[in-house]
């Protein structure tokens, strides 16, 4: 019974521990069942399978949504939706440099989950960090919230301006960095992260990174800087750590599961961009408002969110309506 009355009366940065218990247990049981129900054997991921897994995801996330919306009231509930639907949008930039990535360094789709399923973890961990230091920074000085906005604002148009820019992964910092200071092969060794191989200075056995665990610490840098970007513009909606972390979690989850099917056809969404750099202004002015006193209502940023992004997809999806070309990452 005490533990019954820890667990329902003592709170965690401002929410009921009850709360976190049941977050966690979620996403928990949903990364036990993605590795060891759906994808306990190495293969590739269809399109079809890909969009199934997605609506699952979006699915649970609408459930969780429900339960926040009906135990902590309408304004909670929306704005989980909200920032679920900003991470969802602003995250969606990240599934196209992770194929960059993959097709870069020539991963095969068999082994492509793999390394997607374990950069979860790292999203895990880094976000709670990022909120957790971002939710202290927004108590401790109100006025950072003028910085966020700033940012959000320059990054939007600055998003804008070098929308048909492709990464250069041969001279990307973190790649040369990571070829300088460990051996690493160009050879994959099934699915393993790491590999033995002759050093031919010494002609003995040394462990050399496999070009499977390079790509998994790209997507993990990569998670991060889109997450410097994604963070602050889900404190524009609320600035409760449970909305923010939460709907990070679950948005990033679901654009994970639908990587498979957007990654194939990332062609036919060239205006998207567009559309990631309006959401991004918009928000980083929405921020930039709240100190000030002017606060734009959840519900209508929740609408004008998804008319933006909508209307990105469509247009695209219109303009490449002939394109019958398929990238295969």
């Amino acid at each position: 019974m005490a533990f019954i009355e820890t667990v329902t009366t003592s709170q965690f940065l401002g929410t009921p521990l009850y709360f976190w218990y049941a977050f966690v247990a979620v996403v928990v049981a949903l990364l036990v069942f993605d590795l060891g129900v759906l994808h306990k054997k190495t293969g590739e991921i269809a399109a079809k399978e890909s969009f199934k897994l997605y609506a699952f995801y979006v699915a649970i996330a609408a459930a969780f949504g429900g339960w926040v919306w009906w135990a902590r009231g309408a304004q909670s509930g929306l704005e989980f939706y909200t920032g679920y639907l900003i991470e969802q949008s602003l995250a969606m930039d990240n599934v196209f440099v992770i194929a960059t990535i993959f097709t870069f360094l020539a991963i095969p789709r068999m082994y492509q989950h793999r390394v997607l399923f374990w950069g979860i973890l790292g999203v895990i961990v880094f976000r709670a960090v990022l909120i957790g230091v971002g939710a202290a920074l927004v108590t401790s000085f109100s006025w950072i919230l003028f910085l966020f906005g700033a940012f959000l604002i320059f990054t939007g148009i600055n998003t804008f301006r070098k929308q048909d820019h492709a990464p250069d992964m041969e001279n990307n910092f973190a790649l040369k960095l990571l070829r300088k200071r460990f051996p690493v092969s160009t050879e994959l060794d099934g699915e393993k992260f790491t590999t033995q191989k002759i050093d031919p200075a010494t002609g003995k056995l040394k462990t050399y990174l496999t070009p499977l665990l390079v790509a998994l610490i790209l997507v993990e840098i990569i998670d991060l800087v889109f997450a410097v970007d994604s963070v602050p513009a889900v404190f524009a909606v609320t600035q409760d750590p449970f909305i923010v972390y939460t709907s990070n979690i679950f948005a990033i989850l679901g654009l994970r599961s639908l990587y498979f099917a957007l990654a194939a056809a990332i062609h036919r969404f060239k205006y998207l961009q567009t559309s990631l750099a309006a959401i991004l202004t918009l928000v980083g002015i929405k921020i930039f408002l709240v100190p000030m006193g002017v606060k734009i209502d959840t519900a209508v940023s929740l609408f004008v969110t998804v008319a933006i992004l909508a209307g990105g997809i469509l247009y695209s999806l219109w303009k490449t309506r002939n394109d019958e070309s398929v990238q295969h990452p």
